[in-house]
């Protein structure tokens, strides 16, 4: 059953992302709306990023614009977001790719929201599943062989684009989500397989908290998730 799809980010707040080190033009109330957002141009090459754990995955064409430490569970980590050269559909709630990393270099989260992953057939069970192994193999090998399958079902996340006219308008991006358990430690994580059959979101380390029944970990990756919680503006801060 594909999951009920999420209500947009506010506008108001997506409007506010901007802050110092960053030009942002973006007015909700503007029947057109510009969606650049102008990245430094000393983040051309991201060298941070050429050894991360999550350097295979991230498409070229995007740079990093933002770095910031957070806690995961209680533990230290850090964000790091990264956006289309140019800037363009840079907001929240926009395009990015973004990565949570633990302080021991464990990759905990990734995330690839691009507009292309709005269209085309999803992978088929299976196949999210063979994707989800191989890329498992490579991040999180004792997640792939301590494990139990939940469910393999389509997922939805919300994206705001704009056309080439500069019209925001409001996409769905859906990929393949493989649910899993850690018959290890007991916490939960997934792989979502994109229409492009490349990894589209993964998470690990999930504390679930069977009453009342809700996530406890944080959804650092969501951009929902960050305006609910009052992030959103110091997401965008600049790497640094």
């Amino acid at each position: 059953m594909t999951k009920a799809k999420r209500t947009l980010l506010p506008t108001a707040l997506a409007a506010s992302a901007g802050l110092a080190g960053f030009a942002l033009a973006f007015s909700p109330s503007q029947e057109r709306t510009s969606m650049t957002l102008a990245v430094a141009p000393a983040h051309a090459h991201d060298h941070a990023a050429d050894a991360a754990p999550y350097a295979p995955w991230l498409p070229t064409g995007f740079v990093e614009a933002a770095r910031r430490g957070v806690t995961v569970d209680g533990a230290p980590a850090t964000l790091v977001r990264h956006v289309r050269v140019g800037g363009v559909n840079a907001v929240i709630g926009g395009e990015h790719v973004s990565a949570v990393v633990g302080e021991n270099g464990r990759l905990k989260g990734y995330a690839r929201m691009e507009a292309s992953l709005a269209d085309g057939a999803l992978p088929t069970r299976e196949e999210a599943r063979t994707i989800a192994m191989d890329f498992l193999a490579r991040v999180a090998p004792e997640l792939r062989d301590a494990h139990r399958l939940s469910w393999i079902e389509p997922h939805d996340e919300p994206l705001r684009v704009a056309d080439a006219a500069g019209t925001a308008r409001d996409l769905t991006v859906t990929g393949m989500k493989v649910k899993m358990r850690s018959t290890a430690d007991g916490l939960w994580f997934w792989v979502i397989v994109g229409a492009d059959r490349e990894v589209m979101v993964f998470e690990r380390d999930i504390v679930w908290q069977t009453f009342p029944g809700r996530r406890q970990t944080e959804k650092w990756l969501h951009d929902t998730w960050l305006v609910e919680n009052g992030y959103a503006d110091a997401i965008l801060a600049p790497a640094g």
